[in-house]
């Protein structure tokens, strides 16, 4: 894949990578490893950062000359149990927080859903979490980002599936901390995603993920290919992605048992590889 970020950065600092995509790294070699390879941003897992003091961390971040870009993840706002929305609400609070202490200026939302109830009741739940949510995270210099997942996640982990599911919601919530986050593996089928792009402006898209589907894919989350192995037109929606006037980082998000099984240098190699090509 062509850089998207040729014209506005060299090398590869126009690529960030998220700590899960190479998940048997702590966090310290990952932050290590990325600066190595010249890559700009990291994006970083919260289970990466369990037990970590946070101001070392953004420390050894910023000393190694890496961006933070986000936070994965929030959300999980809908159930049909008023004692789990608000169990959620805190632990969204305790993730804007930790987003805050790192320097990252997303938190990326994964918003949830529940098979016990109708799905336009999740959405309902999850507009009332972010109008609750938005202003804490304002005060705190952070935004809030909403992922629409693949339909096929649609009754456990979202109820926003499309991005016009995503970008009409950010739209009602009202806040200029309120966008979406566009993910290749979750979007690239939607007929409607390059007419839903032209939608939007640059600052209602805050994140840019991106990987392969591979043919045929043996798990439906954790088979996720190198950018180039799989079906997705990447380049054709680069290409819509960067025309809304969007200049973040291409994100490399990928979960791959088969890739967490082999040896992370070669992996990291072939994705620089890959994104350049």
């Amino acid at each position: 894949m062509s850089s998207s970020m040729s014209e506005t950065r060299t090398g590869h600092a126009g690529l960030c990578l998220h700590t899960v995509t190479t998940r048997p790294w702590p966090i310290e070699t990952a932050i290590e490893k990325y600066a190595a390879a010249g890559i700009g941003g990291i994006t970083i897992w919260r289970d990466a950062v369990e037990d970590r003091d946070t101001a070392v961390l953004r420390r050894q971040i910023q000393d190694a000359g890496l961006e933070v870009v986000s936070l994965c993840r929030g959300g999980f706002f809908a159930s049909n149990e008023l004692q789990e929305r608000n169990a959620a609400l805190e632990d969204n609070r305790r993730v804007i927080e930790l987003a805050s202490d790192l320097g990252a200026p997303l938190v990326v939302l994964v918003c949830g859903a529940d098979p016990r109830q109708d799905l336009a009741d999740s959405r309902e739940q999850i507009h009332d979490a972010l109008v609750t949510l938005a202003p804490y995270a304002a005060e705190r210099g952070v935004k809030l980002g909403i992922e629409p997942l693949h339909p096929m996640y649609a009754d456990t982990r979202s109820a926003i599936n499309t991005l016009r599911d995503a970008r009409v919601l950010a739209e009602r919530v009202g806040e200029t901390n309120v966008g979406v986050v566009v993910d290749v593996y979750h979007l690239w089928w939607d007929p409607e995603l390059e007419a839903e792009l032209k939608k939007l402006k640059s600052e209602q898209l805050f994140g840019y993920h991106i990987c392969d589907w591979r043919v045929p894919t043996e798990h439906m989350l954790t088979d996720r290919g190198i950018m180039g192995e799989g079906c997705i037109p990447l380049a054709k929606i680069s290409t819509w992605v960067r025309e809304t006037g969007f200049s973040g980082f291409d994100e490399v998000e990928i979960f791959s048992t088969r890739l967490w099984s082999q040896d992370q240098d070669t992996v990291l190699k072939r994705i620089t590889e890959a994104w350049n090509g």
